[in-house]
């Protein structure tokens, strides 16, 4: 008797961990939210597998390259990461059988350098406060290793619009049926601009009315930059806040589907994210914080009939040597 090996389809049964990504929750924000005039639901990217929205474009951005024949067997994913993108790199390199190796800025937490070498990559620290072109930046060296190793591909997430079209094919589809279309008000922070304008222009595309709002951190260049065109050097200097702001102006960041940007501090997002866990039971990490935040910013724009849309990235449990340490938080002023 001949066995069919052919895959059976069962829901709720996958091939690969990699067929888990995506179809994220939205859920409403009650306590916290309370005083607000509108209605305002969290998309909570945690439910991914790697714990945060990266996973989509890591998935998204390695099979385009397969695609292209830009990555071929046996080959080296190199990526410059703040440590979520690296972690769905690695993960989705585990499953297909990639080497992995990732650059990352010294300001990363202890527990996401944990996961990333636990998940199999090799990670290289580079001193936070360098230029982008100094060459030992960690964006630099990400490049410098796609020059010196055969067979590599570097993702580079920063100028690589297969990241913001990774978001435009997922987030933004999903929070528009989740919605039924009703959304006002879509907010996020601002880091390669992916998340953001990716999902926010496939929404613009559906209801040209609905308002895009980016949260950007003190000491990045993306809000004068929207408002001015402007790069100012003199907008830059160190800050707590991972995976929020930019030095650089990312080829991810479609200014014009932007309609505005806030900027909140290091301690008001920290605050905020010990709120979530303790106000409405959500653990999400430093940027979810602050784009909660840069929401609260915004509230004299709501109206009663508004539904609001701001999405978390990532899970809380990468901070807890951080932003959930009482100890992190009195050193650096917060408490």
């Amino acid at each position: 008797m001949l066995v069919s090996k052919k895959p059976v389809v069962v829901k709720g049964r996958h091939t690969s961990i990699l067929e888990t990504v995506g179809n994220t929750p939205l859920v409403r924000l009650n306590r916290i939210c309370k005083d607000l005039p509108c209605t305002v639901y969290a998309k909570i990217e945690s439910f991914n597998p790697g714990l945060s929205a990266k996973d989509r474009i890591a998935i998204h951005c390695i099979e385009e390259a397969e695609r292209k024949g830009l990555l071929k067997p046996g080959g080296t994913v190199i990526e410059s990461t703040s440590g979520n993108t690296g972690f769905s790199v690695a993960m989705v390199c585990a499953v297909k059988g990639y080497k992995c190796i990732l650059t990352a800025p010294e300001k990363i937490s202890m527990e996401k350098r944990q996961a990333l070498k636990a998940i199999g990559a090799e990670l290289l620290i580079s001193p936070t406060h360098l230029k982008a072109e100094d060459p030992n930046s960690y964006y630099s060296v990400a490049k410098r290793l796609e020059k010196e190793i055969e067979n590599s591909y570097y993702i580079n997430q920063y100028y690589n619009t297969d990241n913001y079209k990774a978001h435009y094919a997922s987030t933004g589809p999903e929070i528009w049926n989740q919605t039924q279309g009703q959304v006002t008000h879509y907010i996020a922070a601002c880091g390669t601009g992916g998340t953001l304008t990716g999902t926010g222009s496939y929404l613009k595309d559906q209801n040209p009315t609905i308002q895009v709002i980016g949260v950007d951190a003190y000491g990045s260049v993306l809000k004068k930059y929207h408002e001015t065109g402007e790069f100012d050097p003199n907008e830059i200097y160190s800050y707590k806040l991972e995976a929020v702001g930019k030095n650089i102006i990312p080829d991810n960041v479609l200014f014009d589907r932007v309609d505005e940007f806030v900027k909140v501090t290091d301690a008001e997002a920290a605050h905020m994210a010990r709120r979530l866990a303790a106000e409405e039971g959500i653990l999400v990490g430093y940027s979810a914080g602050a784009a909660l935040q840069g929401l609260m910013q915004c509230a004299d724009q709501y109206q009663e009939d508004d539904v609001v849309v701001v999405l978390f990235s990532d899970h809380g449990s990468k901070y807890f040597g951080k932003i959930f340490n009482d100890d992190w938080m009195k050193e650096q002023g917060f408490i």
